[in-house]
């Protein structure tokens, strides 16, 4: 019974450890499998490598070969190209010692001529001796003295053979400057072919119909007494069937803001004094975005570099003025053209003659608290927008006062005469009077108090609109003396001028 628990117990423990010596058995059978395949990979890798160290081997030697064989073709090459070289220097040799022989031929006779020639020479210096002996003794002059005056008549008859070939050349140049510029003058004004347009102090507005007459009038003429006041134009409706109003005034911008407004309030249809107020403003403010436009696209069309906003302002404005009836920026633009075509033809610089003469009479179109020129306010304001020398130069010198460092400023001034001598160009009664009604603004402008004044009614009345904290009513009376005794002294005018003075008390609160 033992046995049999005995051999139960060991039979287990046979069978492991005989599957432990089987599988011994088996790896190391597969490890012998694996060393023989490592064995033959090893073989076939010292076989492949043996088979391609021959083929590399091959390959050398044949490129070897074939460059012994390149080389050996050069340098048969260089042997052949060597012997025809020296074929051809042995040549030349040859050549050169037969040329030397000739020259050396050739050398002796030069050498006995010139044995003759020295002694011909000789001879000859010997005879030109004794004649000019013979010359001084019966000239009675030496030699020197005649020498002297034979120099001094040369030199004078040169001095005066080129003095005229000097006066005929500056004759024909002056001759050829003349044709030249009257040319570049021709041609020039031919290629410019601007509008001729005149400035008038009248602008009519078109009504729909009659109705909207007593509309613009409104009650008591509150409307168009507000609009006169505010605008500072002399509004004219006739009592004809005409259906046109006419605004007069001198100012080009009141006139312009006061048709802008009058069209809307017409086109709205509400017309009362506050609402005249607030189209007034928003007119003005329109008017002058519209100037600022007005100098960037006028910079823009003659290709300029901008300014800034002061100097587009002020080159916009020039629109709204005129110099004898002439509309200033149309003259202003003209004149920048005329001086580039110059400028192109006379080889000076085009776009400093363009700016130049842009800006020339920039001036007009600001105002001077001490009565200074346009020229020097042209100058002052091209100082600010730091302009060049030569386009300071150009404002200051169109009308002569100061002289010219460039040729530019010598074409603006000619550009500038031409524009305004243009047939039809200017008139000169319309800025005389342009300039009366301004003179009537500006002294009720210098009296203490007065906020805005309007010359209407073609300068018979001046309406003064007063800064009632400023001025008292018992006051008013007083200054509307003071400015009549003023424009009687210093303007000189015909028939007689009303002046008339508004002070407005205006009280506003609001509701919370």
């Amino acid at each position: 019974m033992d046995f049999f628990i005995i051999v139960y117990v060991s039979l287990p423990l046979l069978g492991i450890l005989a599957g432990w010596f089987f599988r011994l058995l088996y790896a190391r059978f597969q490890l012998t499998s694996e060393e023989q395949k490592t064995e033959r990979l090893k073989l076939d890798a010292v076989k492949e490598v043996e088979a391609q160290k021959k083929e590399i081997t091959l390959r050398t030697r044949e490129e070897l070969q074939k460059e012994r064989i390149e080389q050996e073709r050069e340098l048969r090459e260089v042997r052949a190209d060597l012997k025809r070289q020296e074929k051809r220097l042995s040549g030349r040799e040859d050549s050169c010692e037969a040329l030397a022989q000739s020259l050396q031929r050739k050398q002796s006779v030069l050498d006995s001529r010139e044995r003759k020639l020295i002694q011909g020479t000789k001879k000859l210096e010997q005879d030109i001796e004794s004649l000019r002996k013979r010359l001084e003794q019966l000239a009675g002059y030496t030699r020197e003295e005649a020498k002297t005056m034979l120099v001094d008549s040369l030199e004078h008859e040169a001095r005066r053979d080129a003095q005229s070939l000097i006066n005929k050349i500056e004759q024909d140049a002056n001759q050829e400057a003349e044709k030249k510029a009257r040319r570049i003058l021709v041609s020039t004004m031919q290629r410019l072919a601007p509008e001729v347009s005149n400035e008038t102090t009248t602008v009519s507005v078109q009504l729909p119909n009659q109705e909207m007459k007593g509309r613009i009038i409104g009650r008591e003429g509150r409307n168009i007494r507000a609009l006169e006041t505010l605008t500072g134009v002399d509004v004219i409706i006739d009592d004809a069937a005409s259906e046109l109003v006419s605004l007069s005034c001198f100012d080009s911008v009141r006139r312009e803001i006061a048709r802008r407004s009058l069209e809307y309030l017409v086109t709205d249809g509400r017309i009362h004094p506050a609402r005249i107020e607030d189209i007034v403003e928003k007119q003005q403010s329109d008017i002058e975005n519209y100037i600022l436009e007005l100098g960037e696209k006028t910079f823009f069309d003659l290709s300029l570099q901008p300014i800034a906003r002061e100097g587009m302002s002020a080159v916009g404005r020039l629109h709204f003025r005129t110099s004898y009836g002439q509309n200033m920026l149309t003259h202003s633009i003209d004149v920048a053209r005329l001086a580039a075509m110059f400028a192109s033809e006379l080889n000076a610089d085009v776009n400093t003659a363009k700016r130049g003469g842009l800006l020339h009479d920039v001036g007009k179109a600001l105002t001077s608290e001490n009565g200074a020129s346009h020229v020097e306010l042209g100058v002052e304001l091209a100082k600010r927008l730091k302009e060049t020398d030569e386009v300071i130069n150009c404002i200051a010198a169109h009308h002569g006062d100061v002289p010219y460092t460039c040729v530019e400023a010598v074409l603006v001034q000619i550009a500038d005469t031409i524009s305004a001598s243009r047939p039809g160009a200017r008139k000169e009664s319309l800025e005389k009077y342009i300039k009366r009604l301004r003179g009537l603004e500006s002294i009720a402008l210098e009296f203490k108090g007065v906020r805005q004044a309007y010359a209407i009614q073609a300068g018979r009345e001046l309406r003064v609109i007063l800064d009632h904290d400023i001025v008292a009513d018992g006051d008013s009376r007083h200054l509307a003396r003071d400015i009549t005794r003023r424009i009687e002294t210093e303007l000189s005018y015909s028939g007689r001028i009303r002046i008339t003075l508004i002070r407005e008390t205006r009280i506003v609160d609001y509701a919370r």
